[in-house]
């Protein structure tokens, strides 16, 4: 893992130490510079869930990638700088409150050293969602900006809840915390890569977080939400969206 090179993908020249602080600064740091995306299912390009591969591709390429790219690289980074990172399989939430099957997407639990030692919910790679770890041994609402985010215990499972202002709390994915490893998470890598049902195989999505909210490429639609605010415009063609595509995400698609 060449840090230096990962840090500088990720804009980031502050602290290194393993501590909450440095943790709170690469996660939003790498939600404002590496999108998440699913171009590669699009060009027929393979999905290797491997740190090597990943790295070529998310730092030395500067694209993005979905879930099980984007915490699997993200790990291994915070590993290298003296975290202690778990892998957790997550079942998500369908709009009507049920889970999906297990290892539906990668989370991770991240241990800062730093006394009192702590335990984070970390996700680089879940699209539009917390921006900044989440205490995981806390049970009261955590506040980011306009939501709340809060940690339900159930049977022998957390629940990741989410709030937009004051309004219900809705259900956006399950997990425990049992340890994973990549090759665990390559059956369901493969069917969102392939499978009519998966939703990733549906559309082009390409996604980040900005300093006043979020920019989202969804096929010719280029969403745009600023303190808020949401506007969207349609895009004239394909020459428009990958000029879009490399001015707003630093993507150019060969």
């Amino acid at each position: 893992m060449d840090i230096t090179r990962y840090l500088q993908r990720l804009n980031h020249s502050g602290p290194t130490a393993p501590t909450a602080e440095t943790l709170r600064q690469l996660h939003l740091a790498h939600l404002q510079t590496v999108p998440f995306e699913n171009l590669s299912i699009h060009s027929g390009e393979p999905i290797v869930l491997d740190d090597e591969a990943l790295f070529e591709k998310i730092v030395v390429g500067r694209r993005g990638g979905f879930c099980y790219e984007l915490n699997g690289l993200f790990a291994s980074l915070l590993r290298s700088l003296g975290f202690t990172v778990v892998k957790l399989s997550a079942r998500v939430a369908n709009a009507k409150g049920d889970f999906g099957p297990e290892f539906d997407h990668m989370t991770l639990m991240v241990t800062a050293p730093d006394p009192p030692q702590t335990r984070w919910l970390a996700d680089v790679g879940f699209g539009d969602c917390f921006t900044e770890p989440l205490l995981l041994d806390s049970r009261e609402a955590q506040e980011q900006g306009a939501r709340s985010y809060r940690l339900d215990a159930a049977e022998d499972h957390l629940v990741l809840l989410q709030r937009e202002g004051a309004g219900d709390w809705n259900p956006q994915y399950r997990f425990t915390f049992e340890p994973h490893e990549y090759s665990d998470y390559a059956e369901m890598c493969h069917y969102h890569q392939t499978s009519p049902q998966s939703h990733f195989t549906k559309a082009r999505v390409c996604t980040r977080v900005t300093p006043e909210g979020r920019i989202t490429l969804s096929e010719l639609r280029f969403i745009t939400t600023v303190n808020g605010e949401r506007h969207e415009r349609m895009l004239d063609d394909e020459s428009a969206y990958q000029s879009v595509l490399q001015e707003q995400f630093g993507i150019k698609l060969t």
